[in-house]
């Protein structure tokens, strides 16, 4: 597991018939994730922010250095249990400083990694590294008062690179959805979509420069960038705040449809 990472992410909304065309392009220069296959596999992650709701404000207004906390677990299949059988969750930092996104995470089993978000995570054995994020974690959410704040969930195909394109990853999340009762990451609770059902969040991240045959492939497809945070959009959307954090794709209002957690 890579545990802290620097790079540039570049997000667009398109249809999931254009998620099939440029996947078709994609499968020539990149390989279907080893974890999900070309099906790929289910994401929830549940942010904490302060009572102010310094994160989610400091992404609408543009602030060039900003940071999420969040846990993030993949629900496993029906078979398996399904989402209430995730029994590990992964702490994470995403930080934004200008165009760099920087990720620091640790995995733990699922009930210490809430006690570190929740300020009562009484751990001192970790490696170095993981108890450096911790550290910095328990920081922040003691000095910013975090609690839990939204749960997105969403289905994501990815791709990577290969020999001479390392770095590069290209995410499809559909099914985007969110809720802000229930906060507990692995509760079968009900959500609504942000994004219709039919419509896509796909992300290009590099390390460096995008490729060329990337760059065209882009550009073939019509793709254009936006600005986009499932988060900030999800709890926009639930709590009835009247911004723009996410381009909406046409008829916004099939966001208010109803689906349930994977």
């Amino acid at each position: 597991m890579i545990r802290r990472f620097n790079r540039y992410e570049l997000k667009y909304i398109v249809t999931v018939a254009k998620v099939d065309q440029i996947i078709d392009d994609l499968l020539s220069m990149t390989q279907p994730d080893k974890h999900g296959g070309r099906e790929g596999y289910p994401i929830v992650s549940l942010y904490y922010d302060s009572p102010g709701l310094d994160f989610f404000w400091d992404k609408i207004e543009g602030i060039k250095f900003r940071r999420k906390v969040r846990i993030r677990i993949y629900p496993r299949s029906a078979a398996e249990g399904g989402i209430e059988a995730v029994d590990t969750g992964m702490v994470e930092i995403k930080q934004r400083i200008n165009r760099t996104v920087q990720k620091r995470r640790l995995a733990l089993p699922l009930a210490e990694a809430e006690q570190l978000c929740d300020g009562t995570f009484e751990r001192d054995d970790l490696d170095p590294m993981d108890q450096q994020v911790a550290s910095e974690v328990q920081y922040i959410v003691q000095a910013m008062h975090l609690a839990p704040t939204c749960i997105t969930a969403y289905r994501r195909q990815a791709f990577e690179g290969g020999l001479y394109d390392a770095g590069l990853r290209v995410t499809f999340d559909t099914m985007v959805s969110c809720r802000t009762h229930g906060l507990k990451v692995n509760l079968a609770a009900e959500n609504h979509f942000i994004l219709p059902p039919d419509w896509s969040i796909m992300e290009v991240k590099v390390n460096d420069a995008i490729p060329d045959w990337m760059t065209s492939l882009l550009a073939r497809h019509g793709c254009r960038l936006q600005r986009v945070s499932k988060y900030c959009a999800g709890l926009a959307l639930a709590r009835g705040i009247e911004v723009m954090p996410l381009a909406m794709s046409p008829l916004p209002k099939t966001a208010a449809k109803e689906t349930e957690n994977g």
